[in-house]
């Protein structure tokens, strides 16, 4: 009798936690309310047959409990049991398939109206592409794929005019189908959007699809749903649903494959010049001043100073209360006038000799090297900064700076603005390291590391593409 109520409890509270739980879908912000209806179809065809069987298993075990005045009847088989559950089954199985084969039917049926984005994931980043004034997509081959051609594009006159977004922010119109192709740049990912009901896999090789409406204006976090790696929870975006005419702002403010092509060089010379402000605090070489807790420079990728020059002007990085020498960084960073600006400067660094640094900190490098190997997926194997993966050199730089800036990403002063993606990124990952003692261990692995450009090519002669 014990075990007949102990299964009728069970299944009662089960049935009562999922209609009282506080855990509901996310708000609905597309036109796929019919998932959300096969969703729930799903879960009460279900949650019958789970109360049923549960129910019929409390009446078996009291109905036939032990009695040694009873013996059992031997009955291998019942055509008429088999019947019923066999068309019980069948009904069931039908109920729970033919909604969603319909919903799918439409999922992969975009209206002829809808406009295109094309997503291409990559471990661990969402970067987009849209169609120019010709309406129509240039070909694309991931064997085209390098540091300056981050797309694979081809030298298509139909792709001169699209439009490429690097960034994982993607900004869709409200109440405008829109149909998304997905592309793949190296494994298995997932494109997923809770709040529009909608993901697809991304398969290498293949472009899938899928169309949606967004009907709700507002912000929205983009994850990766297959399990593609070591970042895979951190591969992660936003996709903000606006007016029309802010999309169109937005999208004309975005550079196209043929402008990104004809950018003109960097000029070192202005660089030099923009420089002179940077070196009272981090030396005429770039080679940093601990005394005024100046990093060094030299040594950083051109593409990584820029980015971390433009997050100080746009106050993306140093605007954090807790971020004392960010923000003392930041008004010389809004000294550059513009991005021209920004980028000469940044060429101008990266062509700095580099300068050997001093170990300050110490701690356990052979337990260094163990938490490193997270590290290194995204900053590589010798720490000497992978483009693809837009991490950073770490190789070379002062063990004081690196252990400040991995606590500030612990404790979330650095990486929170949604202006930052990588930051966000480095926020997720750097949570593996538990303590202080975390931190200097594996700072004291990476000033192991080769410290220079030339010992950093005899350690990896392949190149920074890991």
């Amino acid at each position: 009798m014990v075990m007949v109520l102990v299964v009728i409890v069970l299944t009662l509270g089960s049935v009562l936690f999922y209609v009282l739980s506080p855990w509901n879908l996310t708000p609905l912000a597309s036109n796929w309310g019919a998932i959300d209806t096969t969703m729930h179809t799903t879960a009460w065809v279900t949650g019958a047959v789970f109360v049923a069987v549960n129910l019929f298993l409390a009446y078996v075990i009291f109905r036939y409990r032990f009695n040694r005045h009873r013996r059992s009847h031997y009955e291998p088989e019942s055509k008429k049991l088999e019947a019923w559950l066999t068309g019980l089954t069948a009904v069931g199985i039908a109920a729970l398939l033919a909604p969603g084969l319909v919903v799918w039917g439409s999922f992969v049926s975009p209206p002829e109206d809808a406009h295109e984005v094309e997503v291409v994931g990559q471990q661990w980043h969402w970067s987009y592409r849209f169609p120019g004034e010709d309406g129509r997509f240039g070909a694309v081959h991931n064997r085209y794929i390098t540091d300056d051609n981050p797309f694979g594009m081809i030298d298509d006159p139909a792709g001169q005019d699209d439009i490429l977004v690097e960034s994982p922010r993607l900004l869709l119109p409200v109440d405008r189908p829109v149909k998304f192709l997905l592309r793949s740049k190296d494994v298995l990912h997932n494109f997923k959007v809770a709040n529009f009901r909608a993901k697809m896999d991304m398969l290498p090789g293949q472009v899938s699809y899928f169309w949606i409406t967004p009907t709700r204006l507002g912000e929205y976090e983009i994850v990766c749903a297959q399990l593609c790696g070591i970042a895979h929870f951190a591969m992660r975006g936003t996709v903000e649903v606006v007016e029309e005419e802010v999309f169109e702002e937005w999208l004309a403010s975005q550079p196209t494959y043929a402008e990104l092509a004809a950018r003109e060089p960097p000029d070192r010379e202005a660089g030099q010049e923009h420089y002179a402000a940077c070196v009272a605090c981090h030396g005429a070489q770039g080679e940093g001043n601990p005394a005024v807790n100046a990093p060094r420079l030299s040594g950083l990728a051109d593409w990584y100073l820029e980015r971390q020059l433009m997050l100080f002007r746009e106050g993306a990085r140093g605007t954090h209360e807790a971020d004392t020498y960010g923000q003392q960084m930041r008004p010389f960073a809004t000294m550059l006038p513009d991005r021209a600006a920004v980028t000469d400067v940044a060429a101008y660094i990266a062509e700095l000799p580099e300068t050997e640094v001093e170990t300050t900190l110490s701690g356990d490098a052979r337990r260094g090297e163990r938490l490193y190997r997270t590290c290194a997926s995204c900053h590589g194997s010798q720490g000497q900064g992978i483009k693809a993966t837009n991490a950073p050199r770490l190789a070379g730089m002062p063990d004081w700076y690196l252990a400040r800036q991995l606590e500030l990403f612990r404790e979330g002063v650095r990486g929170r603005h949604e202006r930052d993606p990588y930051g966000n990124q480095m926020i997720d990952m750097v949570q593996m390291l538990v303590n202080e003692k975390a931190i200097h261990d594996v700072v004291a692995y990476i000033m192991t590391l080769p410290r220079s450009e030339q010992t950093l090519a005899a350690a990896n002669p392949g190149g920074g593409e890991e």
